[in-house]
């Protein structure tokens, strides 16, 4: 794989020089945890600028606390009900979010928090490393219009949209413009409950400085940590794109450097999987960048066969110093074409092989890697957790790829993200349906009492519930509500970070609507949408919590409280989206776990 890796590093670097020169002439850096962070501009905004919108806007500093459901303009000064307070209920182990919207008619200078003490009437504290004040950063956006399909900018309307969270400790406030900051909060797991008051200061190097309040009671029921949640989480990983971004040799340590505190940031939410390539391009290169084989398969000049696992045991034991644990997912045996490419030995040169699922020429192809990577995972004791995915293939020859993983392997795992199909289903270990599919309320009873996984998947396909940069921030969290609602196990998506060309600045793509490639940014900047679909997750795993207290109390109150939050739940079906907003089905569905969590605990 050696000799292949140099190539793609080299491939690498001559895409991405270009680019790259331009934005280092650009960008700066500030070393922030002895890490090497990217300061840069934001775009102009496409929309027409009203300049006379700030007329009647103050020369000094003005904020308010707003809404986490919307995302606002920057060119123009917010319309909200000024509040300098927060009032929040959380529970022991749960993270919570506020928006902070600032905005002046004058040059402020640069903008600086500072979080004061923050504590309880007995003196125990919130950590001051548990709060975050982040500046939001705006990029570009386009819109759904027909969803999948080649898209041009040109042909969809452009906007400026609210969206990255940085990690920048100062920003320089430009007049006329209206700047996001998002909070966060995470409440340990072991403070005792009550109400914690605190503040939150913010300065201007000009010499403004605005105090807003915080008043955080804290319960008594405990969210069980990221690591213990049984969310299926499964946000295809894609290290190829962290490579091209940062200019750096793949797999090398400075490669690694920079994939661990995206990794890290992913097993924190949750993830239980780890994404693996064990083809070339197994999608046909459909994102910026293409998924290079993380096994290189060579034909010997004898007519046997040779793979190395060097890669992919690189990568798999990374990711699981990150916290990912649970399943490696390996794609893929049906990759887009049936084009299956390997290092022949007699040539010197790569060669390829296209086979179609159940002909004899695909039998001899993935007969003998079947047998040699078995035998490699059990040495590395990673065969129990491991699977081999396929994703949207046609039901026949999912067949035909299962039979001979079951002739070759009998008790290797299979995954499939794709339709339902009742021919496969219960050959497949991880199965996750497109949303628009339904599943038999048994089948998923059955396969949850097997220990199978059933999550749903959304892609460009889906105008809502979806995680576009345009899409309104409450679908994300909506979907973790969803999975709930309908006795899902979780959720796929299947582009965690396939970063586009820029990014930091344009999330539009050249095939689908944007964001539809990547829900974070370079150097482990979070996102809206990201930290909106943790905080359904959070939900996910407080009903469930919430279930089981409720049914262990068997009191009237009780019974009649699950059966309140059954009846709620039952509203979260995707026809719902049409008439009624994921804001709304969200706002109430928390409102009233967090009514009956107070109430009764």
């Amino acid at each position: 794989m050696r000799i292949f890796t140099i190539i793609i590093a080299l491939l690498f670097v001559t895409l991405a020089s270009c680019d790259n020169k331009q934005r280092n002439t650009e960008l700066n850096q500030e070393t922030e945890n002895n890490f090497q962070y990217i300061r840069y501009e934001e775009p102009a905004d496409p929309s027409e600028v009203k300049e006379t919108a700030w007329n009647d806007i103050s020369e000094g500093l003005t904020g308010s606390f707003a809404s986490i459901d919307k995302r606002y303009d920057r060119s123009v000064p917010p319309k909200v009900q000024m509040a300098n307070q927060w009032k929040a209920y959380a529970w022991k182990g749960e993270r919570i979010h506020k928006q902070l919207l600032l905005w002046s008619a004058s040059d402020l200078g640069d903008i600086s928090f500072e979080w004061g003490k923050f504590s309880d009437k007995d003196g125990n504290d919130l950590p001051v490393e548990n709060l975050k004040a982040r500046f939001v950063r705006y990029l570009l956006t386009d819109e759904f219009a027909e969803g999948c399909g080649h898209r041009k900018p040109q042909d969809f309307a452009v906007s400026l949209v609210a969206d990255a969270i940085d990690e920048v400790s100062e920003f320089s406030y430009e007049p006329k413009t209206t700047r996001p900051v998002w909070i966060t909060i995470d409440i340990p797991d072991n403070i005792p409950g009550g109400k914690y008051e605190g503040k939150l200061v913010v300065k201007t190097t000009g010499g403004d400085q605005l105090d807003f309040l915080i008043e955080l009671t804290v319960g008594n029921l405990v969210l069980p940590g990221a690591s213990e949640w049984s969310y299926h989480l499964d946000l295809w990983q894609n290290p190829y794109a962290v490579a091209r971004f940062h200019n750096v040799e793949p797999w090398s340590q400075e490669h690694f450097d920079y994939l661990r505190p995206l990794v890290e940031m992913l097993a924190n939410a949750g993830q239980k999987v780890i994404t693996t390539s064990i083809t070339e391009r197994p999608w046909n290169g459909q994102t910026e960048d293409p998924f290079g084989s993380m096994i290189k398969w060579t034909k010997k000049k004898e007519g046997d066969w040779e793979f190395d696992y060097a890669i992919f045991d690189k990568w798999v034991a990374f990711a699981q110093s990150c916290g990912i644990k649970k399943l490696i997912n390996c794609y893929s045996m049906i990759p887009w074409g049936n084009k299956f490419i390997y290092f022949n030995e007699q040539k010197g040169t790569y060669d390829s092989l296209v086979a179609e699922p159940g002909t004899q020429a695909y039998k001899e192809h993935w007969t003998p890697f079947l047998k040699d990577f078995a035998e490699h995972l059990k040495t590395k004791q990673w065969f129990s957790m491991t699977s081999i995915a396929m994703d949207e293939r046609p039901v026949e020859m999912m067949e035909a790829a299962i039979k001979l993983v079951r002739d070759v392997v009998p008790d290797m795992k299979v995954s499939l993200a794709g339709n339902y199909h009742t021919e496969i289903e219960a050959d497949l270990f991880d199965m996750c349906v497109a949303s628009g599919q339904s599943v038999p309320a048994e089948v998923l009873t059955k396969r949850a009492a097997e220990g199978k996984n059933t999550t749903y998947y959304t892609c460009c396909v889906e105008a809502y519930p979806n995680n576009f940069t345009f899409s309104p921030p409450a679908e994300s969290t909506w979907q973790g509500w969803y999975a709930a609602a309908n006795g899902y196990d979780g959720y796929l998506r299947w582009a965690y970070n396939s970063w586009v060309k820029n990014p930091l600045t344009d999330s539009r793509f050249r095939s689908w609507p944007a964001g539809d490639t990547y829900l974070v940014y370079p150097e482990a900047r979070t996102s809206i949408r990201f930290e909106r679909m943790r905080e359904g997750i959070q939900d996910f795993e407080k009903i469930k919590v919430l279930k089981k207290r409720l049914e262990q109390l068997d009191t009237e109150e009780a019974k009649k409280a699950l059966s309140d939050l059954e009846t709620l739940l039952n509203k979260f079906q995707i026809s719902a989206l049409a008439d009624v907003s994921a804001e709304g089905m969200v706002t109430e569905g928390q409102d009233m776990v967090n009514g009956i969590s107070k109430e009764l605990f």
